[in-house]
């Protein structure tokens, strides 16, 4: 757009320059909009019996912040049960999990959370945990650890089909399984072993992340 800048054309030059700085705010307003109703539709969506979101299980965030599981409903959920003190089969199930967010392509990331949840409730308070993610740079909006009542961690274990066991005061006994959730809370793949081949899992993350609307 050319400007004119001579004095019969001053109004013309505000009105132009008015538009300029108004269309920006307005196309924002609108894909805002736009996004707020799909959140909204998608919540307002029957919950299916077979999604975790029908659990009414409290959770602690590594930041201090209480959720359900029904909170992060709209997301590909990538889940992963460990406890932080462990020093044998959890370390490597973190690098798993590093290795597979870090196979994902880029313009998906958005729509997966990576979820660490303690078996070890007891220990891992939300500022152990909070230590954790440091530790291990899973710092990014995209990683979230999770802890709640022995209670709640063995009901969300056996949805998970993870096995653990206390075996001395500090450590214990566990299954290594990786999960994968649509956006429905639907369990869909699920990885097991340690420092496995993770093509399968990018590949599934990657396909129910791109129906995301």
């Amino acid at each position: 757009m050319k400007l004119n800048l001579t004095p019969n054309r001053k109004g013309i030059f505000k009105t132009e320059w008015y538009f300029l700085l108004v269309l920006p705010i307005f196309v924002l307003f609108l894909a805002f909009q736009g996004c707020n109703k799909k959140e909204i539709a998608a919540k307002e969506k029957p919950i299916s019996d077979l999604s975790i979101y029908n659990l009414p299980s409290k959770w602690t965030t590594q930041n201090g912040q209480n959720i359900e599981m029904k909170d992060l409903r709209g997301k590909v959920l990538v889940m992963v049960m460990i406890y932080t003190s462990c020093k044998a089969a959890c370390p490597r199930l973190v690098a798993d999990m590093r290795n597979i967010e870090s196979r994902l392509p880029n313009d998906i990331k958005e729509n997966v959370k990576l979820v660490l949840v303690s078996i070890d409730p007891e220990v891992d308070t939300p500022k152990r945990l909070k230590d954790f993610s440091i530790e291990n740079k899973m710092e990014g909006d995209q990683w979230l650890f999770l802890r709640s009542t022995e209670e709640n961690t063995r009901e969300f274990a056996a949805v998970l089909a993870v096995n653990y066991k206390k075996i001395s005061p500090m450590d214990f006994s566990h299954s290594n399984i990786i999960s994968v959730f649509n956006t429905e809370g639907e369990l869909v793949y699920q990885q097991e072993g340690l420092g496995v081949n993770s093509d399968a899992t990018v590949k599934k993350i990657t396909e129910e992340s791109a129906k995301v609307q």
